[in-house]
């Protein structure tokens, strides 16, 4: 009997258990399958916004152009910004950028909470390619760069005129002009330019928002001068990648063609000449090159200062000794560059002073003088050794590398000329002279 009883109350308990998991369970698990169902946290994530790399969702946005004369205060004020934020930021941000620099003509932005007044964050832009965000609520101050899209420009003429104002007409900025004067100054005479002369170059430019701010250096080059080709080919050797004629002989040399980018010689070493000032014939034992005041000028080699001053016939000049051989002056300077002085190591290119009328000069130029061995030299006729070419090792390596180069270009079309033009066999040519 009592093992009856049991039986039916374990009968009786598992159909209430059963009664229980369809009145309490079924109903839950519908309740938990209605959660399930709403929409996935990632749909709300690709609607967010964001600017300059701030989630700006929902709140409100001013951008607007710095006035003259406008200050951090008198913009931040409209919005709300306490004086004692204003003057935090402006302490706290010397060393990333300071304010003092806001310039008239250059863009910011304001964002501002929805449900307040004041505005949370301050962006500013110095150039088209970076800016600086200003966090008004946390006071951090950091400074960012805009994604920039870079693509390969590549252009082709010929000379009719010079090379500056035949590059610029095809839209060749005067970086690059810069960079091909230098590439080829000891190899080409671009005061003797030839017309029917011929170029071409590979370049990539920087473009931030649609607007070009910026080129790379020159990828790979070509120039035909009175009928003999120059190829300029890049190839690392040594750990670095330098420029090799199709004979393997390196463009690089000790020093820079000239101490300023392109420009105009307007005098030449003379052994009497006439001095516009002093009224008299002298020997004038440097060279002259016509520039603006304020122009930079550049070191022409590595070497030491060894004088930086003002005399009443030199002007601000500087004096630099590259080695045991070979010493170079820059006369008549509007200024000497900060850190100058005697005994600061100079790097080739490193600019040193600007372009001026000190002394004894009629009009801004710069006086380039060059001793070779203790003796004053004509800079122009000097003949500087190459750097190492082609070493045997790499001989089969450039020789594929040279290849690929020289499809490259035979594919840059020059107006009125056949593409097949710098694909044929190159003519030899000697790595630092030109007819």
């Amino acid at each position: 009997m009592k093992k009856i009883w049991i039986g039916i109350a374990a009968l009786v308990i598992t159909i209430g258990a059963a009664s229980s998991l369809q009145f309490f369970d079924l109903p839950f698990q519908k309740e938990k399958e209605a959660e399930i169902v709403e929409p996935p946290l990632i749909d709300s994530l690709a609607n967010q916004v964001f600017l300059y790399g701030i989630n700006v969702t929902g709140l409100n946005i001013v951008e607007g152009t710095v006035s003259k004369n406008q200050t951090l205060g008198s913009i931040l004020a409209p919005f709300n910004v306490p004086y004692q934020i204003i003057d935090q930021i402006a302490k706290k941000s010397k060393e990333i950028f300071d304010v003092r620099g806001i310039a008239a003509n250059k863009k910011f932005t304001v964002v501002t909470p929805a449900d307040s007044a004041q505005a949370a964050f301050f962006i500013y832009e110095p150039n088209p390619a970076e800016y600086v965000v200003f966090n008004l609520d946390s006071i951090d101050i950091y400074k960012a760069e805009k994604p920039a899209e870079y693509r390969t420009k590549e252009a082709g003429g010929i000379i009719n005129s010079n090379l500056s104002a035949d590059m610029t007409g095809l839209g060749i900025t005067y970086d690059i002009i810069d960079q091909f004067a230098d590439l080829y100054g000891w190899s080409i005479d671009f005061g003797a330019l030839q017309k029917g002369d011929k170029f071409k170059v590979s370049y990539q430019e920087k473009v931030i928002d649609g607007v070009v701010v910026g080129v790379s250096d020159i990828q790979t080059a070509f120039f035909e001068h009175k009928g003999t080709p120059y190829y300029a080919i890049p190839f690392e050797q040594n750990g670095e990648v330098a420029f090799f004629d199709q004979n393997g002989d390196s463009f690089k040399k000790a020093f820079l063609r000239d101490p300023l980018k392109y420009s105009r010689i307007s005098s030449r070493y003379s052994l009497k000449r006439f001095h516009p000032v002093q009224k008299r014939y002298k020997a004038h034992l440097g060279t002259d090159y016509a520039a603006p005041t304020g122009t930079e000028i550049r070191s022409v080699g590595e070497g030491t200062v060894i004088d930086a001053r003002y005399t009443s016939a030199n002007g601000n000049y500087v004096k630099i000794k590259h080695n045991g051989t070979y010493t170079t002056q820059y006369l008549h300077m509007s200024k000497i560059a900060k850190g100058i002085k005697p005994g600061t190591r100079i790097k080739q290119g490193q600019v040193i002073g600007y372009v001026g009328s000190t002394g004894l000069a009629t009009g801004p130029h710069l006086c380039f003088r060059f001793w070779k061995n203790g003796k004053q030299e004509d800079w122009l006729r000097e003949k500087i050794p190459p750097s190492e070419p082609i070493s045997s090792a790499n001989k089969l390596a450039f020789e594929s590398t040279k290849t690929e180069y020289m499809d490259r270009l035979a594919t840059i079309i020059i107006p009125g000329e056949p593409a097949r033009l710098v694909a044929e066999t190159p003519k030899p040519v000697v790595a630092g002279k030109s007819e």
